[in-house]
């Protein structure tokens, strides 16, 4: 049946791009992949992480506010710590979670207000 998680689709706001450029490509360093052609005039972008693509697509309908949603994407990665300092220059608020078992965990929001959290396995 399923074979596996092709990609996950994150809301940002319409005309902001390059803002979604610099958050996901330059400061969490995610590789933009072009969409196809007949998908381009709907705005937003395709990210790449390996074999898993995050699209940001632009909403239809206006006044959809990811803040006042649990709704996130899951990043694991290798340092927290180092994560938190990347973020952190770039004057994004990280907090803590609760660890789950085998991992240490925070949130963040990008520029639309999407909450991300990031994980560490210890």
């Amino acid at each position: 049946m399923i074979k596996r998680i092709h990609h996950a689709d994150i809301i940002i706001s319409r005309g902001c791009e390059g803002k979604a450029r610099k958050f996901y490509c330059e400061v969490l360093g995610l590789k933009e992949i072009e969409k196809p052609d007949l998908l381009k005039r709907n705005g937003g972008l395709w990210l790449e992480l390996g074999l898993f693509q995050i699209h940001l697509s632009i909403e239809k309908e206006e006044g959809v506010n990811p803040i006042k949603t649990k709704a996130h994407i899951a990043y694991e990665v290798e340092n927290l710590d180092e994560l938190k300092k990347q973020l952190s220059s770039h004057k994004i608020n990280t907090v803590m979670n609760k660890p789950i078992p085998g991992f240490i965990r925070c949130n963040a929001r990008d520029p639309f207000g999407n909450r991300i959290e990031f994980l560490q396995q210890v």
